[in-house]
């Protein structure tokens, strides 16, 4: 693999990985159901919740799509096809791959 050090990605991506889980095992409680909560100060406060509900669950798609991606980097590696680009096959640019660990695409496939 050209001048890229493998082992140095593959510790950021799995870094990368247990914190999304981490951060999503954390926000397990926002995601779930709102209670119509008869005791609250009324329609507003079930509104915030739920506007809450709704933020938190697009935050762990957010993260589950990252998952995914770098599952995906992951197997590249495994493969020895991290670090070139699915397009031209021309080796991504370290400084790239720091930016964006998941890239699979070379700044000039991309643009």
């Amino acid at each position: 693999m050209s001048d890229i050090d493998v082992d140095h990605f593959r510790a950021l991506l799995e870094a990368r990985r247990i914190e999304l889980r981490a951060l999503s095992d954390a926000a397990k409680d926002s995601r779930k159901p709102v209670e119509l909560d008869q005791q609250s100060v009324g329609r507003l406060s079930r509104q915030d919740a739920l506007q809450q509900q709704a933020m938190a669950k697009a935050q762990d798609a957010r993260r589950v799509n990252e998952l995914r991606k770098i599952e995906a980097a992951l197997s590249r590696i495994d493969e020895g096809e991290y670090g070139y680009c699915a397009e031209c096959g021309e080796a991504i640019a370290p400084k790239r791959l720091q930016v964006d660990l998941t890239a699979t695409r070379c700044a000039a496939c991309a643009a």
